[in-house]
Parts: C-alpha cells; structure tokens; sequence
C-alpha cells in the first residue's frame, strides 16, 4: 500500500481520485496537437505535502443568445441548472433523450442535441453547454465559456497540475492555442502564433485571460421562476414588427415586461410570496404582424409591386408600419388580423394549460396601441349564454339546427358539384358545423384537392355571411345594454364593408369575430387609439351601462406625451363633467419630485394672487362683509389646488360607466424630468415607453393580485 492509502491492484488513488490510471506520476507528452500523459515511474509515495487538495469544478449550464448576429452566452438559473445537471447524469444510463423545460416552462433543452427550443413562439434553436471553463481576452467585457470537451481537457491539466504542485507548464489544445497554468489564480492562453515563453512583447495578439467555475467570474445569474403562476396575461403588440425605440421584437419587449413584473413581485409582495400566498404572473407574446406580412396573404409582394423606387427605407417602413393601419380597416385583411389574434390567443392558452395542467387561475388581456383597437373589438363581440359561457364553448350554439347535420352538409355540397368529396368528410365525423370551422389547411390536410377545396372555402364565407343577419340580432337581444344605443335601420351599400355611420354606433367592419376560450378577468389598453376610432366610426358617447360581454374590468393607460393615445372616459360621462385622468403612482411610493414642484410652485403662486386680490380690495375700501366673502372665495382654489388629483379622486368618487366595473379607467403615467423639458422631442419615445414601463406593470399587478396589499418602497 502506497502512502495515499491506495492498493497496489485495483484501488482508486486518494490523490488523483482514480483519474490517474498508474501508480506513478505522469509526465507530459504532446500527441496529435492535445497533452497526453505517460508514466514516468516516480511511485505516490515520493510525493509529499499537498497544500490544497483538489476539489472538482462545479458545472453550470450556458445558453447560447445571438444578438446582433453575435455569441452571448447567459447561464441559467440555478435551478434550470440544477435541473439540466440531474437530467445530464441520467442521459448516460438511458438511450432515450431527455427534455428539460427550462425558464419558467417557456423552453425546452434537449440534452443530447444540446439545443434549447422556445415552446410558444417561433425561435431559432439556441445551442446548450455544460460549463466549467471561460476565457476572456483584454476587449472583451464578457467571459465566455469553453466547449465541453476543452472544459475537459482543461480540467484534467489542472487536476494534475494541483496534485503535483506543477506548474508554469504549456497545454497545447487541438486548435493550436497554448494555455499556460502559472498558479491557481493565474491562467493564461497564448494564440498558436506565439512559440515563446513567455512571448515576445511585440506580440500583436493579446492572451486571453482563463477562469475556473462560474463563481470566480463576473456573472449576474437569473433567479429561478416560481413554479406556480396565479395569472396568465396574453400581450398584443401595435402596428409593424418593432414594438419599441431600441426596434426589439415583441417577444423581447414582453420578457422585459415580465422582468419588471418579477421584480415588483419581490419588492412589493414579498411578505405575500415567502408565506406562498402568492407565485407569479407569466405574460406570452401574440404576434400577428408576421402572418399578416407572410407568404399566406401575399399583401407584401402586392404592395412591393406598386411601391415607388424612391426613399426605399422610409417606403418599406411605411408599408411595414403604418399600411397596418389600413389593413384592419379593409374588410379583408381586418378579417385575417382578427382570426389571427384570436387563433393564436387560443392556441396559446391551450398550450399552457397542456404545461401547466394544474393552473386555476384567471387569464388577462394587454394591448399595445392598435393590439389594444383589436382586443377592443374583439371583446366587443363576444357571445355569452344566459349563465355567462361563451358561446364556442357551450354545445347548444345560435346556429340553424337544420345545418347540424351529415343530411344537411349532404344537400349543401351537391347543390354545388362536391358530393364526390363526402366520404373524406364522413370519415372525419365532420357536419356542417364543424366544416365551418375548418381552415384551407385543415381541409388540405384530409385531402380535399385544390379545386373542390377553393369552392368550399368559398360556400363556407357565404354560408357565415347568410348566417351573420340573425346572429347578430339574437346577439343584441341577449346582451343589454349594448356599446351604443344603436339604430336599427342599416344604410345601403353596394360593397361587402358594411358601415355603420350613426350619430351611437360602433361603425365596425362587417367581419365574422372569433370566440375566445375564456373570460378575461381584465383589459389593459397601453398608447390606445380606441376612442379616436370609436370617434371617427361614428360613435359619439358609450353607454355609461355598457360593459363587455365577457370581460369585466378595464383600464385605458397612456403616457401625457402619447401622441397615439385617447382617452374614454369623456366619451362615458357627461359633457359639463371634466374629470382629469388618474394618476399612477411611482413603484416607490411617491409623485415624482418635479411634479411636486410643480405644484408646490402653482399652490404658491394661487396664494400670492389671493393676497394680492385681498390687499387691492382693502385698498378700494370694500364693505367688510363683502370683503369677508371675497376672502373665502379667494381661499377656494388654493385649498383644492392642495390636493392632489389621485387624492382628490379617493375624496369625491365618481362612477364612471360600468366599463370597469363603476371605477376610473383612465391612468396616465408619471412623465420623467428629462421628458418634461421637451415634450416634443420625447413624443415618439413616450408611445414605445410601456413595455419598460415598470409603473404600468404594478398597475397591472395590483389590478391582478387584488386584495392582496402591496406596500411601497424606497429602493
């Protein structure tokens, strides 16, 4: 027995802890560009005094974040890394492959691909590593780990290097490079042109600087995501692909949204989430501006057609921004942005309750400039029972019941040539119900040629237009009241967009709404233009007792420089009523210290012109009871400028409407200092100002948590 404690035959060494496969010393030799190591015959029982013993490395798990066309490896948490480590020891033992959902359930990794997928939307696959190793070079601000196989071989160098107590020693990698291990703190990597040691100081290219574990560089790693979530709210973003000033995409825009939800989480509900009264929200983004713009409508290459040669960038900015405007207002297109929204809202939500099978919560909608137009109309139209189900989901639906049937869809297709193609639906159990229902894809799928399909998709629009006249009217008698007191006289038109320009009306696109799979419990509208449209469509004032069919509560929020933004409540109350929006509070518990200042200065100025009105009616010898009723008059204004809006609004409640419930539903946002010097400059900022907006995400929270107190903070 050695002086380690190991056998001579078939022990595991406590030095080199089994990695070592003699009872000797290694000693370097470079083979095939990589350090090998053989036997120099030297028995462990010369060696002697270990000062520190090796420990192995602690691994944690990297993901692969391409921005700008470039490498940003961001570790996960440590939970997800936690998780992926388990997982990774069990990949070994088993041939199948194991999938680790990852981020809050928002993706999934595949070990042995080492990919990592998005679940909800279109993503790129972003490549995985199992991480013990980075290098840095001297412009780099980050470090960036090695591959697993370098983390390997670098780690065994180390191993040996701490065992023997040798070091200064070359490793030369297969890329070419030579790493140099001078002492446990000081690792250095030399690129493959340097052939000296150490290199000759006109050397152009720097070495690059080696770090062992993740704690010993400077990382920021993500906290894990509760696993239970209370509340699940879908966003819609506004016109074009960028949702924001920095042109990010609406998938980044929303993972900031929901980064600033967590946080508050912490902040302001931090006693309600230690005692696990409450989880956490999760906000999933609902993107139809790519199927608009895609291969399926072909609008782009129609429009590119008849697109001027001229200042190309600012033409494809606009086609790709401002044209949506157009586009929902076209009955077309408005048809296809609807099913979109609704589709995807529906496809989502299905989705996460497949992840997530014991969530019984309640589900919120949030609508970013014309997103916000678009939910509007869509909650406008939804159906409900008299017990308050939607329509979709309930059995006994306001169809004709003689269209119900396989008898029914019989007569339907031979009135028009198809009855050939019967067998293909009677095999898929499909009436006439459930083909109305179907897509071009759908029947495409089952095997319905291009032909016969084309002409059912037609007979299905002019069956849901037959359909449509008594629909609507059964819609109006089961729901009361409706948005506007409408007139029941419809104007003619010789086009298939069906107006309603009426002194109250909605003035909508005559389109077929799709259901939603749930009732919203609220409505966010952020940077809304929806009371300019209900304007320009005709309608001059909201029912004060209108409130959506399935969606109880909603808030209109807007920044004061928002050029896109309306506000509601005027059109609700009365016209004499002029009742300022409210104000949201700072996440820190306070008006914003130029706002105090500002009216600090406007109640000091109203008390400066009281005294000066009280001394000019001294000096003209005023009757003393006149003088006595002008100074009470005179005090008035002052005494209300001291109150603050928002307080004044808890003082003097007024019922707004039944839109949300009788409360406000118009909030405005804090304005920044910067934003107040120049409110032009900052205009085009402030509408694109939402989903940073940490202000309007506790709006959010406290609207969703309720009851729930959430305290303010000094941070």
């Amino acid at each position: 027995m050695c002086s380690s404690g190991s056998t001579v035959n078939n022990s595991v060494c406590e030095v080199c802890s089994g990695r070592v496969r003699s009872h000797f010393c290694p000693k370097r030799v470079s083979v095939r560009g990589a350090v090998h190591w053989s036997w120099c015959g030297v028995p462990h029982v010369l060696i002697m005094n270990v000062v520190e013993p090796y420990e192995p490395v602690q691994h944690h798990w990297f993901y692969n974040q391409q921005v700008d066309s470039k490498d940003s490896w961001q570790p996960f948490s440590r939970e997800d890394s936690q998780r992926l480590e388990d997982a990774y020891s069990r990949v070994g033992k088993n041939e199948k492959d194991e999938v680790v959902a990852t981020d809050g359930r928002r993706y999934d990794v595949r070990l042995r691909e080492r990919k990592r997928y998005s679940v909800y939307w279109e993503q790129k696959p972003a490549e995985v590593r199992r991480c013990s190793w980075f290098h840095k070079g001297s412009k780099d601000m980050n470090y960036t780990p090695y591959s697993e196989e370098l983390c390997n071989l670098l780690e065994d160098a180390y191993m040996i290097a701490m065992t023997l107590e040798e070091w200064k020693t070359n490793l030369e990698l297969p890329t070419g490079e030579t790493v140099i291990l001078h002492n446990p703190k000081l690792m250095m990597q030399y690129p493959s042109s340097c052939k000296e040691f150490p290199p000759s100081p006109n050397e152009r290219t720097q070495p690059r600087t080696l770090k062992r574990g993740i704690e010993n560089i400077p990382v920021e790693i993500p906290e894990g995501e509760p696993e239970i979530v209370d509340h699940l709210v879908f966003m819609v973003h506004g016109i074009g692909p960028a949702c924001d000033i920095r042109l990010r995409g609406i998938v980044q825009c929303v993972n900031e949204f929901r980064n600033a939800s967590d946080s508050l989480i912490k902040s302001h509900f931090r006693q309600s989430e230690d005692s696990c009264i409450i989880g956490r929200v999760e906000y999933l983004p609902v993107n139809w501006h790519k199927v608009l713009h895609g291969e399926t409508t072909g609008v782009d290459k129609e429009i590119e057609r008849i697109t001027l040669p001229s200042i190309s960038r600012l033409r494809q900015f606009s086609n790709d921004t401002v044209l949506d405007l157009f586009f929902y207002n076209s009955a077309t297109y408005c048809q296809t942005i609807v099913d979109t929204v609704a589709s995807e809202i529906n496809r989502l939500h299905s989705l996460f309750l497949q992840r997530h099978p014991h969530f019984t919560g309640h589900v919120s909608l949030v609508g970013h400039s014309l997103g916000s137009l678009i939910l509007f109309d869509l909650l406008t139209n939804q159906d409900t029972d008299a017990d308050g189900t939607p329509h979709e989901l309930h059995e006994d639906t306001h169809v004709d019941t003689g269209c119900g049937s396989n008898e029914s869809l019989e007569e339907a297709l031979k009135g028009h040539g198809l009855e050939e193609h019967l067998n293909i639906l009677h095999r898929e159990q499909m009436d006439m119900e459930s083909l109305m229902l179907c897509s071009e894809k759908d029947l495409k799928d089952i095997g319905i040629p291009l032909g016969p399909r084309k002409k059912m998709m037609n007979c299905v629009k002019k069956w849901k237009h037959s359909r449509s006249g008594s629909g609507h009217a059964a819609q109006n008698e089961t729901h009361s009241p409706s948005l506007g007191m409408r007139n029941e006289r419809h104007a003619p038109t010789t086009s298939a967009v069906d107006y309603q320009h009426f002194d109250v009306g909605i003035g909508q696109v005559s389109i077929d709404y799709p259901q939603l799979a749930f009732h919203p419990q609220a409505f966010f509208a952020m940077g809304s233009p929806i009371g300019m449209f209900l304007i320009v469509r005709g309608l001059k004032r909201i029912d004060p007792n209108y409130s959506f069919p399935t969606c109880k509560s909603f808030y209109n929020i807007f920044h004061p420089f928002d050029p896109v933004a309306y506000r509601i409540e005027p059109m609700i109350l009365s016209p004499d009523m002029d009742l300022p929006p409210m104000l949201i509070p700072h996440h820190k518990g306070r008006k914003r210290m130029h706002l105090e200042l500002k009216e600090g200065l406007t109640r000091v100025s109203s008390d400066l012109l009281g005294s000066l009105r009280m001394v000019w009616q001294s000096i003209s010898q005023v009757p003393a009871p006149a003088l006595a009723e002008g100074a009470i008059s005179s005090m008035t204004p002052t005494d209300e400028a001291e109150v603050s809006p928002m307080e004044q609004e808890e003082r003097n409640f007024t019922k707004v409407g039944t839109l949300n419930r009788g409360r406000r539903i118009d909030f405005v946002l804090q304005e920044t200092p910067i934003e107040s010097f120049n409110e032009y400059l900052f205009a085009i900022q402030s509408h694109l100002c939402y989903w940073e907006s940490v202000d309007t995400a506790l709006l959010v929270l406290r609207e969703i948590y309720g009851n729930i107190p959430a305290r303010n903070t000094n941070l």
